[in-house]
């Protein structure tokens, strides 16, 4: 009776968890005369041609390119950082208390205020707010954090006796970090890689202030909100969703192989 209490506590909660995905999946094909709500008309991909017409009020394609951008950018300076951070933070050094407590600071602060404190900032030193600039010092407020606690966590299990042996047989601090460190952290810092780049493929708030002229895709997506609504955004959602996961399971099945080979005699 346990297990089966808990399978259905399980299939309630997957229920819930994914059955919003499976509604916008369904009707990102509805037809030209389709709504936003069930029954499904006619369907088609009349919403997913709008999402590349040039000529649509839905021409998303300049905002998902300089959000896939900035994520880009965002995911990797805050997984070398990370990694730093993960290195320095293995010693106790004068400061690396407040250091620490500094960092993470950020994820106490409403993103509303930290984006209108960045705005401020640019504006006293005459420092144009751009999607590329002030924006991704914005949202690396939000992915440094979480990256360094991955760090640190990861590191908090590293068995140190495997770089001792490297250095043993010779090996130099870089090659110890090259051939061992970074070998045996590989997953965490695929981890951190991929954490920071949906939080910033996603962020709003802290972005939204500091963007400038020019959108990221969430601020492009509330901007048409506010002017119509259409089963377009259900249409991008579904390709963003497909597209992630098969990022995923690309990278993963990439780290596996990797994995694989180290492990193979």
């Amino acid at each position: 009776m346990a297990a089966k209490g808990r399978n259905a506590v399980f299939v309630v909660f997957s229920i819930f968890l994914y059955a919003p995905f499976l509604a916008i999946f369904i009707l990102a094909f509805q037809g030209p005369q389709g709504g936003l709500n069930f029954p499904l008309r006619d369907p088609s991909l009349h919403w997913f041609h709008d999402l590349i017409d040039p000529r649509s009020l839905s021409d998303f394609r300049p905002a998902i390119g300089r959000s896939v951008i900035l994520a880009l950018v965002a995911s990797a300076i805050t997984t070398i950082v990370s990694l730093a951070a993960g290195l320095a933070f293995r010693r106790r050094f004068t400061g690396s208390a407040t250091l620490f407590y500094l960092t993470i600071g950020s994820l106490v602060v409403p993103s509303s205020l930290v984006s209108i404190g960045i705005g401020i900032i640019c504006s006293m030193l005459g420092i144009q707010m751009t999607w590329w600039g002030s924006a991704l010092g914005a949202q690396l407020t939000w992915t440094l954090p979480f990256g360094v606690l991955i760090m640190l966590a990861v590191f908090s299990h590293f068995d140190r006796s495997l770089e001792e042996a490297a250095r043993d047989l010779g090996a130099n601090r870089w090659q110890v970090l090259r051939h061992v460190t970074i070998p045996v952290v590989a997953p965490g810092l695929f981890a951190v890689a991929l954490l920071s780049f949906m939080l910033s493929y996603d962020e709003f708030a802290r972005t939204a202030v500091v963007a400038g002229s020019e959108n990221t895709l969430p601020l492009e997506l509330f901007a048409f909100m506010s002017l119509s609504v259409s089963p377009t955004i259900y249409a991008l959602g579904t390709v963003t969703t497909l597209l992630s996961i098969g990022a995923l399971v690309i990278a993963t099945a990439v780290l596996i192989r990797s994995a694989n080979r180290r492990r193979a005699p």
